[in-house]
């Protein structure tokens, strides 16, 4: 997929017209993704590339940033998500306030006639652009008459009968539901980051982890959760707390996964952390001792979330095998 972040790197040298779509997608959901699958479907159709049109940074950065939205993706995993999605062209085009001022009949005929040299424009129901947010699917219809290109808005995804959306997604990692936001995404949500070394703190208690520099502006509610740690060569499921441990008087969010019965040096190391399950929220234990002991339920539970996982029939899902042993490293809280 060919990656261009200005518009003076179109057209495409062999000056093929295009199918695009144009719009943020932030999360890249199952909504966004039944547009993309559709931009991709004409462009194989027709034998045209298929393109997204996105900004950086969100346009709300620019206008309102008292109201811009945390973002759930960065844009490394947007690429590699517009590229899974079968696209042939990614373009992110700055946004600033001389874009931002820009007449919607203007964008529509310099970069979506003029540049891009789109066949068919498809987007989302919802879909505004232009100064004051004032364009829409009538007016690029129009422009695209002039222009030769049809535009075209596709039906909303609905889940429970609402839209699936960015926010609605948000909503639902902030309450630590992480298993509803990957129904929404399609995909578990995962942070992006390189594993680091962490402050040394919680002396003796401490189970070995990994510890992740997330990325990612949008971190779920604190807590444990059942991951799965996916970096170059490897990937394997382990149990990661999101959130300061308050037992041993930290303040800063961290994000530490334990991997049980792994061996190896992650440190350095580019990673996903994809989340599956919550266990429970983050708490301030008593003593060190009291954390142990939560430490070895939450391994039960991790354990018997796997066996859930194995089992045909989740209701017959065995029980949480006997008290797992807890190795020697840092606190999970």
């Amino acid at each position: 997929m060919i990656v261009v972040d200005r518009l003076e790197q179109l057209p495409l040298p062999d000056g093929r017209r295009m199918v695009a779509t144009i719009g943020f997608y932030d999360g890249l959901h199952r909504g966004h993704q039944a547009i993309l699958a559709e931009v991709v479907r004409r462009a194989r159709e027709s034998g045209e590339p298929a393109a997204v049109v996105t900004f950086e940074p969100h346009p709300l950065r620019v206008l309102a940033p008292e109201r811009a939205p945390r973002l759930l993706l960065t844009d490394d995993q947007k690429i590699a998500l517009f590229e899974r999605a079968g696209l042939d062209l990614a373009v992110f085009l700055p946004f600033d306030r001389p874009m931002a001022a820009m007449p919607a009949e203007v964008f529509a005929r310099e970069v979506v006639g003029g540049r891009l040299r789109a066949s068919q424009v498809l987007v989302g129901a919802n879909f505004r652009f232009g100064r004051g947010r004032a364009g829409d699917v009538p007016l690029l219809a129009r422009v695209g008459a002039e222009y030769g290109f049809t535009a075209e808005a596709l039906e909303a995804v609905l889940d429970a009968g609402m839209p699936i959306s960015a926010s609605r997604i948000r909503r639902e990692l902030a309450d630590g539901d992480v298993t509803e936001s990957a129904r929404l995404l399609g995909r578990p949500f995962a942070l992006a980051g390189t594993i680091v070394h962490g402050e040394g703190r919680g002396g003796k208690v401490v189970v070995p982890t990994a510890n992740l520099a997330p990325e990612n502006e949008f971190l779920p509610a604190r807590g444990v959760y059942v991951t799965r740690l996916v970096w170059r060569g490897g990937r394997r499921e382990g149990l990661t707390n999101v959130g300061t441990r308050p037992t041993f008087g930290a303040d800063r969010i961290t994000v530490e996964t334990h991997l049980p019965g792994f061996e190896g040096d992650l440190y350095g190391e580019r990673a996903e952390l994809e989340f599956l399950a919550r266990l429970r929220d983050e708490r301030l234990f008593p003593t060190p001792a009291d954390l142990v002991a939560q430490i070895r339920r939450d391994l039960e539970a991790f354990e018997a979330w796997k066996a859930s996982q194995r089992s045909p029939d989740p209701a017959r899902a065995p029980v949480a095998p006997g008290k797992a042993p807890v190795p020697r490293s840092r606190a999970m809280e």
